[in-house]
Formats: structure tokens, sequence, C-alpha cells
């Protein structure tokens, strides 16, 4: 079994596991109109992957932890960081992962992807696809309460 996180907004709690966000802004690993949530294999890498996003002087809401098991039973395709291309964690290569991402999703090949942070090459995020019948078989916890050390935006 794997353990991965999301957090979220708490307004965001029910829904945040129905890749709505992701479908209508799009994301790294997915173009707009593509449904998927993102995860990362720990919490300390989700608060990261938050806090890249975060100004200095933005309010934060109240946020919640979901925690995620992937079963070792549900297939995972994987993408090494030594597969992408130069370049793939600048802003400006992003095109190559949100092409990358979007054909994973409309290929349903599996309901995971593994893929590198681009916050922390040598760890891992999970994209996960919610319309991929495989999706039912993760096990996704309740909310737990979350909040950011203020010194982390000092």
């Amino acid at each position: 079994m794997i353990r991965t996180w999301r957090i979220t907004d708490e307004k965001y709690a029910a829904q945040a596991f129905d890749g709505e966000g992701a479908r209508r802004y799009g994301g790294r690993w997915n173009h707009k109109g593509s449904r998927v949530v993102y995860n990362s294999d720990s919490l300390a890498l989700a608060t990261l992957e938050q806090l890249v996003h975060i100004s200095t002087n933005m309010p934060l809401p109240s946020r919640v932890a979901i925690r995620v098991d992937i079963p070792d039973k549900v297939y995972r395709v994987e993408i090494d960081a030594r597969e992408l291309p130069e370049g793939w964690r600048r802003t400006d290569g992003v095109k190559a992962l949100r092409d990358r991402g979007t054909e994973w999703v409309l290929g349903s090949e599996s309901a995971v992807l593994v893929v590198p942070s681009v916050v922390i090459p040598q760890e891992k995020n999970y994209v996960l696809n919610p319309n991929h019948p495989g999706f039912d078989k993760l096990h996704i916890h309740s909310p737990e309460p979350f909040t950011f050390d203020p010194r982390l935006l000092s």
C-alpha cells in the first residue's frame, strides 16, 4: 500500500476528489478539460506543493489534509524524471508535462500516474484519474484539520 496526501481548502473538502479544479484550470500534468487530482507521497511534500502557490501576504483559508491509501493491487503508471525533457521543472517546460498527463488520462491506462515532484524531484506526486474504474479501489480517508506554521510564510 502507498499512502498519499492532499491538502485543500476546508470549503472544498467534499469535492476534493472530483477533479473539477484541474478540469477548469489545468495543472502541471493536465490540460484544461481533463479531470485529475493531485496528491503527494508525504504530508510534508503536500505542504511544500501548496506553499509554492501562496504569496507571503496572502491570507490562508482553513485547510484540511486528506490521506489516500493506494492498495498494491491498483495498477500505476510511473514516469521517471530521466524520461522527461530538459527543462521540465521550469515554467516554460509545463506544456510537455501537460501533454503527457492528458494523454494518460485520455488513454485510461490506470487510475494512478506517479510523477516526480517539481519542488523535490527525488520525491513523488500522484496524479489520480477520478474517471478511471480503478479509482474506486483507493481508500480516501476523512479530512483532518491542517494549518501551516506561520513561520513558513515569513
